[in-house]
């Protein structure tokens, strides 16, 4: 008799199948990425509605095209290789293209003071700013009154109700404000000004005006003892069919000019432009005008002789400190490049004024202490304000040569250098036959990125002489320091020591670009033969 063993199979249980496991980690991945497109979108959609107030239409259209780009790239399975290039490719385009092409098309108009803005901007601003009291009109019971920190008038009409306004919103009706004799005691919305608070915004009140209305021509509200407001209405009228402006106390009537100004007959013009193409206007002036030229001349040969020199100096210090510390029988090594690098560890513009204390002539160290009282001027002379410069610039930049050249040095092969030995070369054909050919394989191109640096030096010329001396001869405010960046920084106006122009000050950006962008391109064209020694 025979029997049969029978076995029973135990199924396992089913366990969670891969499918579902991604599926919950893709569920979750997406819902963060959705989030976070959902900021991006959000900020996206801020910045163009703000540039459609502005009538900024370049940066509206460039922000959408942004955020149709992101949307796509990051819900599409296609486009996996975009979703790491995309941020670098719109920093990119908003920080450096978009930067690159406005600054070549500010320099070809006559943008500055005066011309800032549009033509009907330009409209605007004349009919305000030629604002005078209307004889014979009748005078308002006036408050002030602040709306989140922005003052604006309330005021009692002729028919006995309350109207309210600030700088950017006409007057209008307020329901339920209050009135006591005459006197307005609150208004819905905003808050009165005590007199305290009057007297200590005299200023901003005397110079507030309320428009009427949405139509400049109206006029506006303005006081002189913040109890009282007055009509004042623009003594220019605008004729926006013939394309006019005329001045009703006498008669002269004003044409837009190719400038981009009003202009009379006898040549007299308004004050206030807008903005306009001129062509090549700007670099006509930049090198034609005697009041730029010459400085112009000055201040580049200066920029190369700084440039070259700064890069010259420093790599040589480091690389003679680099050869030192890198000799294995040096001890205490890692402890004196620690100290190498320190003043590279501080920010530039923070040494740079330590050292402009420094350098005083009356009362820094170095003339107080190390010379005894003397009275030497390190920043006021032009031949030693350079020096001095140069000096500064070799303290804070030979760190950085020191490291590169540490590293390069201790890139090169042992074994190249104990066949240059074998070969019989002594020490200095070595070094000058194997050592610095590949040396300089490391760094040329750091050196020419050194060079670009250093010719737009801003933060040292500005924070350690300002540019200064000034030339004695000059009617700019330029000095025997300044390099083209701060020529342009002076010129365009924004420190207040000039009138704003910043279409020149941007032709100026256009030469410095061309200018070392032609240099670069030569220097790594040039380094190519050393790839052949590697």
């Amino acid at each position: 008799m025979s029997s049969q063993l029978t076995t029973q199979r135990v199924e396992p249980e089913p366990a969670e199948s891969p499918r579902t496991s991604h599926a919950r980690t893709w569920s979750a991945g997406f819902l963060a990425k959705l989030a976070l497109l959902a900021v991006v979108d959000a900020f996206g959609v801020y910045v163009v509605l703000a540039a459609w107030n502005e009538r900024s239409f370049g940066i509206l259209w460039s922000m959408v095209a942004l955020l149709a780009a992101a949307n796509y790239v990051y819900f599409s399975k296609r486009a996996l290789a975009l979703k790491y290039i995309l941020p670098g490719l719109a920093f990119l385009l908003v920080f450096q293209i978009y930067v690159v092409f406005y600054t070549g098309y500010v320099a070809f108009t006559n943008y500055g003071d005066g011309h800032n803005s549009t033509k009907e901007q330009a409209v605007e601003a004349l009919l305000v700013q030629n604002e005078r009291r209307v004889e014979g009109s009748e005078s308002f019971p006036l408050v002030v009154v602040s709306d989140g920190g922005e003052l604006g008038f309330a005021i009692v009409d002729a028919d006995g109700d309350v109207e309210a306004g600030t700088a950017d919103r006409p007057l209008a009706g307020v329901d339920d404000a209050s009135v006591d004799d005459g006197v307005i005691t609150a208004v819905p919305g905003f808050e009165l000004v005590d007199r305290q608070g009057v007297l200590e915004r005299q200023d901003e009140v005397t110079a507030l005006r309320v428009p009427v209305s949405d139509d400049a021509e109206d006029g506006s509200i303005r006081t002189t003892d913040a109890r009282t407001g007055y009509v004042y209405e623009s003594v220019l009228v605008y004729d926006e069919a013939a394309d006019t402006m005329t001045d009703t106390t006498t008669g002269v009537v004003y044409a837009p000019n190719d400038d981009g100004q009003f202009e009379a007959e006898d040549g007299s013009t308004l004050a206030v432009g807008w903005r306009v193409v001129v062509g090549f206007d700007n670099f006509v002036t930049a090198f034609g005008d005697a009041r730029y030229a010459q400085p112009f001349v000055a201040i580049l040969l200066w920029t190369f002789a700084f440039a070259i020199l700064s890069v010259l100096t420093t790599f040589l210090l480091g690389l003679f400190l680099a050869i030192t510390f890198n000799e294995d029988r040096l001890r205490g090594r890692r402890i004196y490049r620690t100290l190498m690098i320190l003043p590279y560890a501080l920010p530039p513009f923070l040494a740079a004024l330590i050292w402009s204390g420094l350098l005083n002539r009356r009362f820094g160290f170095i003339n107080e202490v190390l010379l005894g009282g003397a009275e030497i001027p390190w920043l006021t002379d032009p031949t030693l304000a350079k020096l001095a410069i140069l000096g500064v610039n070799l303290w804070l930049g030979f760190p950085y040569m020191f490291l590169i050249c540490t590293g390069a040095l201790q890139a090169i092969p042992g074994d190249v250098l104990e066949a240059a030995q074998i070969d019989g070369a002594g020490r200095v054909r070595t070094w000058r036959s194997v050592v610095l050919p590949l040396l300089l394989v490391a760094t040329a191109p750091l050196l020419i990125s050194s060079f670009a640096f250093n010719f737009n030096n801003f933060t040292l010329v500005y924070m350690l002489t300002g540019g200064g001396p000034r030339f004695a001869d000059a009617s700019v405010p330029l000095g025997h320091t300044d390099i083209l960046i701060t020529m342009v920084y002076s010129i365009s106006g924004i420190d207040g020591n000039a009138p704003r122009n910043y279409g020149l000050a941007s032709a100026l950006s256009i030469v410095i670009f061309v200018i070392v962008g032609t240099i670069s391109a030569i220097a790594f064209r040039r380094t190519r033969s050393l790839e052949d020694i590697n």
